[in-house]
Protein backbone atom coordinates (compact mmCIF):
# COMPACT_ATOMS: atom_id res chain seq x y z
CA UNK A 1 0.00 0.00 0.00
CA UNK A 2 1.63 3.21 -1.12
CA UNK A 3 0.69 6.73 -0.09
CA UNK A 4 -0.31 7.51 -3.67
CA UNK A 5 -2.51 4.43 -3.98
CA UNK A 6 -4.39 5.15 -0.75
CA UNK A 7 -4.82 8.82 -1.68
CA UNK A 8 -6.28 7.90 -5.07
CA UNK A 9 -8.67 5.43 -3.45
CA UNK A 10 -9.65 8.00 -0.85
CA UNK A 11 -10.48 10.70 -3.34
CA UNK A 12 -12.72 8.40 -5.37
CA UNK A 13 -14.54 6.57 -2.59
CA UNK A 14 -18.15 7.53 -2.01
CA UNK A 15 -18.56 9.24 1.38
CA UNK A 16 -20.22 7.05 3.99
CA UNK A 17 -20.29 9.06 7.21
CA UNK A 18 -22.20 12.17 8.24
CA UNK A 19 -22.04 14.46 11.27
CA UNK A 20 -24.47 13.67 14.06
CA UNK A 21 -27.36 16.08 14.57
CA UNK A 22 -28.53 18.94 12.30
CA UNK A 23 -26.22 19.80 9.42
CA UNK A 24 -25.70 22.46 6.79
CA UNK A 25 -24.11 21.98 3.38
CA UNK A 26 -21.11 24.11 2.44
CA UNK A 27 -18.71 24.18 -0.48
CA UNK A 28 -15.08 23.46 0.28
CA UNK A 29 -12.47 23.00 -2.40
CA UNK A 30 -15.14 22.54 -5.04
CA UNK A 31 -16.80 19.80 -2.98
CA UNK A 32 -20.20 19.88 -1.28
CA UNK A 33 -19.73 18.92 2.37
CA UNK A 34 -22.21 18.45 5.24
CA UNK A 35 -21.01 20.00 8.50
CA UNK A 36 -22.59 20.40 11.97
CA UNK A 37 -25.07 23.28 12.05
CA UNK A 38 -23.88 25.92 14.50
CA UNK A 39 -20.48 24.25 14.85
CA UNK A 40 -17.13 26.00 14.67
CA UNK A 41 -16.81 25.80 10.88
CA UNK A 42 -20.38 26.94 10.35
CA UNK A 43 -19.89 29.95 12.66
CA UNK A 44 -16.30 30.95 12.02
CA UNK A 45 -15.08 29.50 8.68
CA UNK A 46 -11.69 28.82 10.34
CA UNK A 47 -11.25 32.41 11.55
CA UNK A 48 -12.74 32.28 15.07
CA UNK A 49 -13.04 34.90 17.76
CA UNK A 50 -10.58 33.46 20.27
CA UNK A 51 -12.30 35.25 23.14
CA UNK A 52 -15.46 33.31 22.32
CA UNK A 53 -13.48 30.09 21.99
CA UNK A 54 -11.88 30.66 25.41
CA UNK A 55 -15.37 30.84 26.95
CA UNK A 56 -16.39 27.50 25.47
CA UNK A 57 -16.49 25.00 28.38
CA UNK A 58 -15.57 22.20 25.95
CA UNK A 59 -12.16 23.84 25.38
CA UNK A 60 -11.30 23.51 29.04
CA UNK A 61 -7.79 25.01 29.01
CA UNK A 62 -6.12 28.37 28.62
CA UNK A 63 -5.52 29.03 24.91
CA UNK A 64 -2.80 31.68 25.19
CA UNK A 65 -0.50 29.38 23.18
CA UNK A 66 -2.82 29.75 20.19
CA UNK A 67 -3.32 33.49 20.68
CA UNK A 68 0.39 33.96 19.89
CA UNK A 69 -0.02 32.45 16.42
CA UNK A 70 -1.83 34.87 14.09
CA UNK A 71 -4.12 33.46 11.43
CA UNK A 72 -3.77 34.74 7.87
CA UNK A 73 -5.87 34.43 4.75
CA UNK A 74 -3.66 32.44 2.36
CA UNK A 75 -3.91 30.81 -1.05
CA UNK A 76 -4.11 27.01 -1.16
CA UNK A 77 -5.05 24.19 -3.54
CA UNK A 78 -8.67 24.60 -2.38
CA UNK A 79 -8.81 28.40 -2.69
CA UNK A 80 -8.22 31.02 -0.05
CA UNK A 81 -8.36 29.74 3.54
CA UNK A 82 -7.48 31.03 6.99
CA UNK A 83 -4.39 29.30 8.33
CA UNK A 84 -3.01 27.74 10.38
CA UNK A 85 -5.71 25.36 11.55
CA UNK A 86 -6.27 25.32 15.33
CA UNK A 87 -7.13 22.29 17.46
CA UNK A 88 -8.24 23.61 20.84
CA UNK A 89 -8.61 20.30 22.67
CA UNK A 90 -7.21 16.98 21.52
CA UNK A 91 -6.22 13.59 22.87
CA UNK A 92 -4.22 10.78 21.38
CA UNK A 93 -2.46 7.46 21.94
CA UNK A 94 0.66 6.68 19.95
CA UNK A 95 2.62 3.43 19.55
CA UNK A 96 6.16 3.47 18.16
CA UNK A 97 7.24 0.13 16.63
CA UNK A 98 10.55 -1.32 15.56
CA UNK A 99 10.41 -2.51 11.94
CA UNK A 100 12.98 -3.93 9.49
CA UNK A 101 14.80 -1.16 7.68
CA UNK A 102 14.52 -2.81 4.24
CA UNK A 103 10.73 -3.14 4.52
CA UNK A 104 10.42 0.52 5.49
CA UNK A 105 12.69 1.64 2.65
CA UNK A 106 10.53 -0.29 0.15
CA UNK A 107 7.53 1.88 1.13
CA UNK A 108 9.35 5.20 0.78
CA UNK A 109 9.75 7.20 -2.43
CA UNK A 110 13.28 8.33 -3.25
CA UNK A 111 15.14 10.22 -1.80
CA UNK A 112 13.48 9.60 1.59
CA UNK A 113 15.26 7.21 3.95
CA UNK A 114 14.10 5.66 7.23
CA UNK A 115 15.88 6.82 10.35
CA UNK A 116 17.85 4.00 11.99
CA UNK A 117 16.88 3.13 15.55
CA UNK A 118 18.92 -0.09 15.84
CA UNK A 119 21.15 -1.79 13.24
CA UNK A 120 18.80 -3.00 10.50
CA UNK A 121 15.70 -1.46 12.07
CA UNK A 122 13.72 1.75 11.73
CA UNK A 123 10.56 3.15 13.30
CA UNK A 124 6.86 2.97 12.43
CA UNK A 125 4.34 5.14 14.29
CA UNK A 126 0.66 4.28 14.78
CA UNK A 127 -1.45 7.05 16.29
CA UNK A 128 -5.13 7.32 17.19
CA UNK A 129 -6.29 10.96 17.46
CA UNK A 130 -9.50 12.48 18.78
CA UNK A 131 -9.94 16.17 17.98
CA UNK A 132 -12.60 17.22 20.46
CA UNK A 133 -12.74 20.95 19.60
CA UNK A 134 -11.21 22.37 16.43
CA UNK A 135 -11.74 24.84 13.59
CA UNK A 136 -13.33 22.23 11.30
CA UNK A 137 -15.43 20.52 13.99
CA UNK A 138 -14.79 17.33 16.01
CA UNK A 139 -13.40 14.27 14.27
CA UNK A 140 -11.20 11.23 14.79
CA UNK A 141 -8.15 10.18 12.81
CA UNK A 142 -5.64 7.33 12.61
CA UNK A 143 -2.13 7.71 11.25
CA UNK A 144 0.55 5.25 10.16
CA UNK A 145 3.86 6.90 9.35
CA UNK A 146 7.53 6.02 8.90
CA UNK A 147 10.01 8.22 10.75
CA UNK A 148 12.54 9.42 8.17
CA UNK A 149 15.88 11.19 8.14
CA UNK A 150 15.70 14.98 8.13
CA UNK A 151 15.91 16.24 4.54
CA UNK A 152 19.25 17.90 3.83
CA UNK A 153 20.86 16.55 7.01
CA UNK A 154 23.73 14.20 6.18
CA UNK A 155 24.66 13.44 9.79
CA UNK A 156 24.65 9.97 11.30
CA UNK A 157 21.16 8.50 11.56
CA UNK A 158 21.57 7.70 15.26
CA UNK A 159 22.71 11.25 15.94
CA UNK A 160 19.64 12.56 14.12
CA UNK A 161 17.36 10.31 16.16
CA UNK A 162 18.77 11.48 19.48
CA UNK A 163 18.59 15.08 18.30
CA UNK A 164 14.94 14.59 17.30
CA UNK A 165 14.11 13.15 20.71
CA UNK A 166 15.95 15.95 22.50
CA UNK A 167 14.36 18.71 20.39
CA UNK A 168 10.93 17.02 20.15
CA UNK A 169 11.10 17.45 16.37
CA UNK A 170 10.51 14.54 14.00
CA UNK A 171 10.14 14.01 10.26
CA UNK A 172 7.79 11.42 8.84
CA UNK A 173 6.20 10.06 5.69
CA UNK A 174 2.50 9.30 6.16
CA UNK A 175 1.29 6.09 4.54
CA UNK A 176 -2.30 6.14 5.79
CA UNK A 177 -4.49 8.78 7.43
CA UNK A 178 -8.17 7.75 7.58
CA UNK A 179 -10.68 10.12 9.21
CA UNK A 180 -14.37 9.95 10.16
CA UNK A 181 -15.81 13.21 8.76
CA UNK A 182 -16.14 14.32 5.19
CA UNK A 183 -14.74 17.83 5.69
CA UNK A 184 -11.60 16.33 7.25
CA UNK A 185 -11.25 13.96 4.28
CA UNK A 186 -11.77 16.71 1.71
CA UNK A 187 -9.30 19.05 3.43
CA UNK A 188 -6.65 16.34 3.59
CA UNK A 189 -7.05 14.93 0.10
CA UNK A 190 -7.63 18.12 -1.88
CA UNK A 191 -5.69 20.56 0.30
CA UNK A 192 -2.65 18.47 1.23
CA UNK A 193 -2.84 15.38 -1.06
CA UNK A 194 -2.63 13.13 1.99
CA UNK A 195 -3.81 9.48 1.97
CA UNK A 196 -7.18 10.03 3.66
CA UNK A 197 -10.39 8.07 3.38
CA UNK A 198 -13.56 7.71 5.45
CA UNK A 199 -13.73 5.08 8.17
CA UNK A 200 -15.51 4.43 11.45
CA UNK A 201 -13.03 5.45 14.16
CA UNK A 202 -13.40 5.58 17.96
CA UNK A 203 -11.09 6.71 20.74
CA UNK A 204 -12.33 6.57 24.33
CA UNK A 205 -10.13 7.55 27.25
CA UNK A 206 -11.29 7.74 30.86
CA UNK A 207 -9.25 7.73 34.06
CA UNK A 208 -8.48 4.01 33.83
CA UNK A 209 -8.68 2.67 30.28
CA UNK A 210 -8.05 3.57 26.66
CA UNK A 211 -10.11 1.85 24.00
CA UNK A 212 -9.67 2.68 20.32
CA UNK A 213 -10.70 1.02 17.08
CA UNK A 214 -11.03 1.56 13.36
CA UNK A 215 -13.15 -0.45 10.93
CA UNK A 216 -12.36 -1.55 7.40
CA UNK A 217 -14.55 -0.27 4.58
CA UNK A 218 -16.75 -3.39 4.81
CA UNK A 219 -17.42 -2.69 8.50
CA UNK A 220 -15.25 -5.48 9.90
CA UNK A 221 -12.65 -4.63 12.58
CA UNK A 222 -9.33 -3.38 11.25
CA UNK A 223 -7.37 -2.37 14.36
CA UNK A 224 -8.53 -2.57 17.99
CA UNK A 225 -6.52 -1.13 20.87
CA UNK A 226 -7.06 -1.74 24.59
CA UNK A 227 -4.62 -0.45 27.20
CA UNK A 228 -4.68 0.90 30.74
CA UNK A 229 -4.12 4.62 31.21
CA UNK A 230 -0.61 5.17 32.59
CA UNK A 231 0.12 7.65 35.36
CA UNK A 232 -0.46 11.02 33.71
CA UNK A 233 1.37 14.20 34.64
CA UNK A 234 0.28 17.79 34.24
CA UNK A 235 2.58 19.71 31.90
CA UNK A 236 2.84 23.52 32.04
CA UNK A 237 1.56 25.03 28.79
CA UNK A 238 4.28 25.71 26.19
CA UNK A 239 6.97 23.89 28.19
CA UNK A 240 7.10 20.73 26.03
CA UNK A 241 5.97 21.75 22.54
CA UNK A 242 6.71 19.09 19.93
CA UNK A 243 6.79 19.42 16.15
CA UNK A 244 6.05 16.64 13.67
CA UNK A 245 6.94 17.41 10.06
CA UNK A 246 5.00 15.42 7.48
CA UNK A 247 6.85 15.21 4.17
CA UNK A 248 4.95 14.43 0.97
CA UNK A 249 4.55 15.42 -2.64
CA UNK A 250 1.90 17.92 -3.69
CA UNK A 251 1.35 18.26 -7.44
CA UNK A 252 4.64 16.47 -8.03
CA UNK A 253 6.75 18.71 -5.79
CA UNK A 254 8.08 17.98 -2.30
CA UNK A 255 6.47 19.83 0.60
CA UNK A 256 6.68 19.81 4.38
CA UNK A 257 3.74 20.27 6.75
CA UNK A 258 4.52 21.13 10.38
CA UNK A 259 2.19 20.09 13.19
CA UNK A 260 2.90 21.61 16.59
CA UNK A 261 1.56 19.98 19.75
CA UNK A 262 1.30 21.67 23.15
CA UNK A 263 0.70 18.79 25.63
CA UNK A 264 -1.03 19.60 28.93
CA UNK A 265 -1.78 16.19 30.45
CA UNK A 266 0.29 13.26 29.21
CA UNK A 267 2.45 10.20 29.88
CA UNK A 268 5.22 8.27 28.13
CA UNK A 269 5.99 4.58 28.63
CA UNK A 270 9.06 2.73 27.33
CA UNK A 271 8.59 -0.92 26.30
CA UNK A 272 4.98 -1.05 27.51
CA UNK A 273 3.91 -4.59 28.29
CA UNK A 274 0.17 -4.19 28.69
CA UNK A 275 -0.82 -3.06 25.18
CA UNK A 276 -3.48 -5.18 23.48
CA UNK A 277 -3.48 -4.35 19.77
CA UNK A 278 -5.61 -6.68 17.66
CA UNK A 279 -5.16 -6.76 13.90
CA UNK A 280 -7.83 -7.79 11.41
CA UNK A 281 -7.91 -7.89 7.62
CA UNK A 282 -8.37 -4.16 7.01
CA UNK A 283 -5.92 -1.83 5.23
CA UNK A 284 -4.15 -0.58 8.38
CA UNK A 285 -3.59 -4.09 9.74
CA UNK A 286 -2.24 -5.22 6.38
CA UNK A 287 0.02 -2.18 6.21
CA UNK A 288 1.49 -2.81 9.67
CA UNK A 289 2.10 -6.44 8.67
CA UNK A 290 3.76 -5.40 5.41
CA UNK A 291 6.03 -3.03 7.34
CA UNK A 292 6.99 -5.78 9.78
CA UNK A 293 5.94 -3.59 12.73
CA UNK A 294 6.51 -5.78 15.78
CA UNK A 295 8.06 -4.69 19.07
CA UNK A 296 6.48 -1.61 20.67
CA UNK A 297 9.33 0.60 21.87
CA UNK A 298 7.27 3.42 23.33
CA UNK A 299 3.69 4.47 24.05
CA UNK A 300 2.74 8.13 24.30
CA UNK A 301 -0.63 9.00 25.81
CA UNK A 302 -1.92 12.57 25.63
CA UNK A 303 -5.22 13.18 27.38
CA UNK A 304 -5.26 16.94 26.83
CA UNK A 305 -3.33 19.02 24.29
CA UNK A 306 -3.61 21.86 21.80
CA UNK A 307 -2.38 21.54 18.23
CA UNK A 308 -1.56 23.73 15.24
CA UNK A 309 -1.67 22.43 11.65
CA UNK A 310 0.36 24.68 9.38
CA UNK A 311 0.09 25.08 5.62
CA UNK A 312 2.49 23.12 3.39
CA UNK A 313 5.76 24.86 2.53
CA UNK A 314 8.10 23.87 -0.32
CA UNK A 315 10.92 21.53 0.70
CA UNK A 316 13.99 23.12 -0.89
CA UNK A 317 16.39 20.36 0.20
CA UNK A 318 15.15 18.00 -2.56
Amino acid sequence: MSSTAVSSEASSRKPALCPKGPTVRVEFGGQKVDIPKGGYYDRYRMNPDLDEVARDPAVGSNIDFLRKIPKKLVDSRVGQVYAPNFYYRTRSVQLIFLAPYDLLQSKLPSPLEPITALPGYGLVVLTFYSYLVCDNDPYNEVSIAIIVRQPGNNGYSTTQLFSSIWNRTFYGYVLALPVDTEIARVRGVYGYQLPKWLANINLEMDNENIKADISATDGTPDLTLDVAVPALRTIPSESSIGTNNAINKIDGEWYQVAVQTNPLLAAQCLLPGNVKLSRGNGPLSKLLNELGASTILRMDVIKDAQMVLNMPIPLKEF
